[in-house]
């Protein structure tokens, strides 16, 4: 059993205590902002704002710029996505859940390679192409640049790219010895299931019926 605890979190002993501490609130301020978004509440933002900037924090200090980006990226667009979430004509809220139309499916591509055309850049400029993670973070970046630009826009595409990346991130994280992230990031795949289907009995309900 020691050899299991060890094994998952024995990296923690070389950490620094308010580290962890930050690490353990950015977790837990980071479920509850996903928990939000499933209910399709704008409190996604606000707790995604500080789980993010303790993240921004954090990931730089152990240079982790890929992750970090994305971090402070989605700090940005949590900005942009309360604004937009929170805009009403009198009692009515102007920007309801709805599916992805063909304007916004093109946005979409040209971001992902944008953002992978980015972060190569950035890992070229700062010559971290020394571990094949490097490539790993890429990719994510991409693919939750999307997904967090997709939810500000509330649509419900957006819990697709979620799972896809979690997916993806549960072992990197693992890897990188941030087991608590890396669970982080296995509740945050179940919750995007769930997520996508609210979402899209939201969506079915508000349709008119013939």
């Amino acid at each position: 059993m020691y050899q299991v605890f060890d094994v998952l979190f024995g990296q923690y002993r070389e950490y620094l205590p308010q580290d962890i501490i930050l690490e353990i609130a950015g977790v837990i301020l980071g479920l509850l902002s996903v928990v939000y978004a499933k209910k399709n509440n704008v409190l996604v933002y606000p707790t995604g704002m500080v789980s993010t900037a303790i993240f921004v924090y954090l990931l730089f200090k152990w240079s982790l710029l890929g992750d970090m980006i994305i971090n402070a990226y989605y700090f940005i667009m949590s900005g942009y996505g309360y604004y937009y979430w929170s805009q009403k004509k009198g009692a009515i809220y102007i920007h309801q859940v709805d599916f992805i139309n063909a304007k916004e499916r093109k946005i979409s591509l040209f971001l992902f390679f944008l953002s992978l055309f980015f972060v190569y850049c950035l890992y070229q400029v700062f010559d971290r192409w020394n571990d094949w993670t490097a490539y790993i973070d890429t990719l994510t970046t991409a693919i939750f640049f999307v997904g967090m630009w997709l939810m500000a826009r509330r649509k419900v595409e957006n819990w697709i790219f979620w799972i896809v990346g979690d997916l993806i991130s549960i072992p990197l994280y693992f890897y990188k010895g941030l087991t608590l992230t890396s669970l982080q990031y296995l509740i945050f795949t179940i919750i995007a299931i769930f997520g996508y289907l609210a979402w899209k009995k939201i969506l079915n309900k508000s349709l008119p019926t013939y």
